[in-house]
Order: structure tokens, then sequence, then C-alpha cells
């Protein structure tokens, strides 16, 4: 880390600012070379935490005019001397102040290195460090608080205790065993079973979370399906809020899978709008069909959509089978006329009903809880402790199996060397969740998820 790093910290194209950040020992001296405020002090004359108005210069050419803005070590992002200098907008005049600070001393910054510097530095933890990425790319209010939360701490604070749990059962395990001269008290069987099962507990709760948690960040893959001119299209356009789907009333408009992210709810649904489920000869419109019955299969979440006001055909009857375990919600759509189908049957097959006219936009707030209630997502708490990516899990189901078999090692009553052994080794997968025992390829595969600027 003794290179000082600069980046474009802002999207690239047309906007108000530009901010140019650069990070590292050399930070305020590259900064000097490059920007002379109105006032004539200079950037290692200030103090942290404050601002100066100048231009910046390409030896004696001016670019632009810039506010700096310096943060002195250790109170910074990175942890490091920081100066952010915050130009016009747009791609020529940012990329020129950035060549220009790279031309006096900096090196370009790797995609998530302010970041990775700042988890090195011991600013934050890994689980910090994802949810930074998780408060960028948040889809929707839900995941940008909670991933908030665990930018706050509150996953850390949760596995912490997790730890400290095991830490103290195996010091005392190990004391108790290497040095039986000394009045240690022995360990009891019962204690230490109440002990680590207490422990499983709490992260058994932490990694029901995570399915939940998902649905809310990444998204869950939904389907409309539905026999041609039930509404599916009409349905689409008013989850999206736009007209992603073509609606008419000729069958088989739809051939294609149309897909859109929308938010509903807490949750955020990764839409699909399919071609009508019905036999056709059209070989292109049986593409279509086949397709999204091969998407049913795998998708994790369905909309069934039925026409109120039509009988149940076998085509509806075909779809109902199909749906199987899919999670999946009837849509009763054209509510708005008199309802000739069979509900009763419906219901016996499909456990969740909602009734909508997507075309005068009814129904919408109903749909919106089944969703909700189905995944989960309906009593999500924002600020509750999350497990929020794969690497976490992962981290997370190896404690818990060490710890299940520490469990069954007391209860058939192996020798307590076996079971600090486990707990261990339960304690090593929580430190590598937190990042403080990770691998440097573990680092490295975090950081390179995130963007460059970052």
């Amino acid at each position: 880390m003794d290179k000082t790093i600069a980046a474009i910290s802002t999207p690239l194209g047309s906007g108000g600012i530009g901010v140019i950040r650069i990070s590292g020992s050399d930070a305020v001296a590259v900064a000097d070379k490059v920007f002379k405020s109105v006032s004539g002090k200079k950037i290692c004359e200030m103090k942290g935490y404050t601002a100066a108005f100048g231009k910046i210069y390409d030896n004696n050419d001016q670019i632009d005019e810039a506010v700096a803005t310096v943060f002195l070590s250790p109170h910074s992002y990175t942890g490091e001397d920081v100066v952010e200098l915050s130009c016009h907008g747009g791609s020529y005049i940012t990329n020129k102040v950035l060549t220009t600070v790279l031309n006096n001393g900096a090196v370009l910054a790797q995609a998530g290195e302010f970041t990775k510097r700042a988890f090195l530095n011991g600013k934050i933890d890994l689980t910090q460090s994802e949810a930074v990425m998780d408060i960028i790319s948040a889809k929707g209010r839900a995941a940008a608080r909670s991933a908030l939360s665990i930018k706050d701490g509150r996953l850390r604070s949760e596995i912490d205790e997790v730890k400290s749990i095991l830490v103290e059962n195996a010091a005392h395990l190990s004391a108790w065993a290497d040095y039986p001269e000394e009045d240690i008290p022995e360990v009891s069987g019962r204690n230490l079973l109440e002990s680590i099962s207490s422990a499983e507990e709490k992260l058994q709760k932490l990694l029901k979370g995570y399915e939940i948690g998902r649905a809310i960040k990444e998204g869950v893959d939904t389907l409309i399906i539905g026999k041609p001119n039930v509404g599916k299209s009409t349905l689409m356009n008013l989850l999206s809020g736009c007209e992603k789907s073509i609606v008419t009333n000729i069958p088989g408009t739809t051939r294609d899978i149309i897909q859109e992210t929308v938010v509903l709810g807490s949750a955020v649904l990764l839409l699909s709008d399919t071609a009508g489920l019905r036999d056709t000869d059209n070989p292109i419109e049986k593409i279509g069909v086949d397709l999204a019955k091969k998407r049913l299969k795998s998708c994790g979440l369905v909309l069934a959509v039925f026409d109120a006001s039509m009988p149940l055909d076998e085509n509806d009857h075909e779809m109902i089978e199909l749906l199987g375990d899919v999670p999946s919600i009837a849509v009763i759509n054209k509510s708005d006329l008199e309802t000739v189908i069979d509900i009763e049957y419906i219901k016996r097959k499909v456990d969740n009903i909602v009734f909508v006219s997507a075309a005068n936009g009814d129904g919408l707030e109903e749909l919106t809880n089944a969703v909700g209630e189905l995944l989960g997502t309906a009593q999500f708490d924002e600020n509750a402790a999350v497990i929020s990516t794969q690497r976490q899990r992962e981290c997370a189901v190896a404690a818990l199996e060490s710890m299940k078999e520490a469990v069954q090692a007391l209860e058939i009553g192996m020798t307590l060397d076996a079971v600090t052994v486990l707990l261990e080794e339960a304690i090593q997968s929580l430190l590598e969740l937190t990042g403080e025992r990770a691998t440097e390829v573990v680092v490295h595969n975090v950081f390179s998820k995130f963007c460059v600027g970052k």
C-alpha cells in the first residue's frame, strides 16, 4: 500500500460535478502539484475536513475550477491521507484532471482499492466492505437500509456475539486440559452443551434471513404465465409502470420473454412476461411457449394469470399442473367483469389467490401484500443483521456444521479435546466471515467485484 492511488469516483458523463479521489502517503503532495487555491494556501497547510476553492493546472495550463477537500490520516475513508478534487462533471474534464494527477505521481486505482485499503487499515471489516457495494447497487429502500445497517456494523456485532461464546468455551477447555495443576474449574458437559447450543441458535437465525435478504437485494426470478389474452402483458405493464409488453386482443402477441426489474413492496422482482401457454402450430410461437415452460421449472416465483370472465379450459388446467411446488400466486385478472371462472377449483390447487383488474390498476396493493407474505419480505426488518453474500453464507454454514459436530461429540461422550478442535474450526470460519483471518485470495475476490473509484 506504499503507492498513492487515484481514480474518478463519480459516474462518467455529463453532470454538475466530477470527483477525483487521491489516497496514500503522497496524496497531499500530488494534489499540491496540480491544485492552486485562490487564497494561495497550499493543501499541505490545510487541516483535515477542510476545503478550498481554486484551479487545477497541467503545468501552466489551466484545466478547470475545482474544490479540494482534505481528509488526513487516520480520519479518512481509507485511513490514509485523502484529497478529493471536485471539478465540473463531464467525461473530458474529469479524465483530463485524472490524467494530470497520474502524471504527477499517483497510480490508477484498481477496482475497489479505496475500500480495500479501508479494510486493510482496520477502518471496516469484510462484511462492512461488502455492504458498501450493496448500498451502491441497492434497487429499493429495504435493500439500501439493510445494507446501511450492515455497513454500520450490525452483522459484525451479531457474529462477534456467537464468536465470543465459542472463544470463551474453547479457552476454558484448553486451559483446563493444559494446566491440570492449576485451580481451574472443571468443564461441565451440560453447561458446555447449553452454551454451544445457544451460539448455534443465534447463527441459524442469521442464516434463515439469507434467502429473504436475497429477495430484497438481488431480486427473485419471477415468471408471469397464463394462456393468451388473460392480461399477462397488461399486468407486466402495471407492475413495471410503463409499457414494456405489447397489449392487443390478438392471441399470441407475446412470443419472446420480456424482462424488467420491479420493486414490489420490499421485494425486488426480476419480472418476465412470457408467451401465452397453449397448443399452437406456429413454430415461432411454439418456441416461446416451450421457453416459458422451461423457465417455470427454475424460477423463484410464478404469477399465474387467469381471466375471471372466462371458464377454465385445458390450457388453464395444464398450467395449474405445471406449477408443482414452485412458489405461486394465482392472479385472477379482469375482476371488473362478471366472474365466470371456477374459483373453488383454483383454491384447491393454489394456496395464494389475488383478484386484480390490471387494466384499471385495481388489486395492486393486495398483490403486493401477497408477494411479500409468500417471499417473507413483508416481515423483513430493515435494521436486522443479515447475511447478505454467498461468501458470508458459506462461512456461516461451515461454522454451524462444526458447532453441530461439537454438540454431537458431547452427546456421544467423545473426549473434550475433540470438542475443542471443532470449536476452533467454527471460530476460524467466523473469523474468515468478518475478514479477521481471511486469505489473500478471499480478499481479492471480494474487492474484484467493486467498481473503480470505490
